[in-house]
């Protein structure tokens, strides 16, 4: 469903990337994207939603190589991204930015996402004086909308207690799997990845440590030396 070979991302002699490879085999899954600090996580977003050219390499999405199209164009052609920092409009309610972008992307089931992500009780608020939790769960519905096939969430739960992130999650495994969108979902809470993801990958210093199941990422030795530490 998604395949990256070779990926890079270099700013002047700096490399943010370098050389990652790997692939998403099917639609309604969650790969989650874990790292430290400077692991070029983000960069790996914006590589593959085309926010940022690569230096070297290619993305795929169905086979099909977007490597070159526009941050419009995947858009248009099923792919959404959500920010570190909610991107939600402060000065519309919640019931108009959402349909207002279910209008441009011709959403036919708002109520489901609305719905799911438990947002009636805010629906008709402005977005800017809704609780920090309800901030988040509209951005991730905003990237929810048009029936994305890949979605991709940078930090959903930054900011989230426990509690709050556990409930992100659960929400979100629902609409993947009944929606069958594939999510890549970079992520700090580990333990949150761990449990509801279905496959990891783990980057160091911009480069690929490993992609595989939860529990063989978690207890490889690169990644807990990188990230985990001996608690893990």
């Amino acid at each position: 469903m998604l395949r990256v070979e070779d990926l890079t991302v270099s700013y002047g002699s700096v490399v943010a990337l370098d050389g990652v490879s790997f692939a998403v085999e099917r639609q309604g899954v969650l790969h989650g994207i874990i790292g430290p600090n400077g692991a070029g996580k983000s960069t790996l977003m914006d590589a593959i939603t085309g926010r940022r050219k690569p230096t070297r390499g290619r993305v795929w999405v169905d086979g099909v190589d977007i490597t070159e199209r526009s941050v419009e164009w995947r858009r248009r052609h099923g792919m959404s991204r959500s920010f570190q920092r909610t991107s939600i409009f402060p000065g519309l309610t919640v019931r108009e930015q959402l349909e207002l972008v279910a209008s441009q992307l011709g959403e036919p089931d708002l109520a489901h996402i609305v719905d799911a992500f438990e947002l009636r009780h805010v629906y008709d608020k402005p977005a800017d004086v809704i609780a920090y939790g309800d901030q988040r769960r509209v951005d991730i519905a905003l990237a929810m909308i048009g029936k994305p096939r890949l979605m991709l969430l940078d930090e959903p739960a930054a900011g989230l207690s426990t509690a709050e992130t556990i409930a992100l999650f659960e929400h979100l495994v629902v609409l993947v799997r009944e929606r069958g969108v594939t999510a890549l979902v970079v992520e700090h809470d580990v333990d949150a990845v761990f449990r509801f993801c279905d496959a990891v990958t783990a980057l160091d210093l911009g480069r690929l440590l490993i992609t595989d199941s939860p529990a063989r990422v978690r207890s490889d030795e690169r990644v807990v030396s990188a990230y985990l530490g001996t608690a893990a």
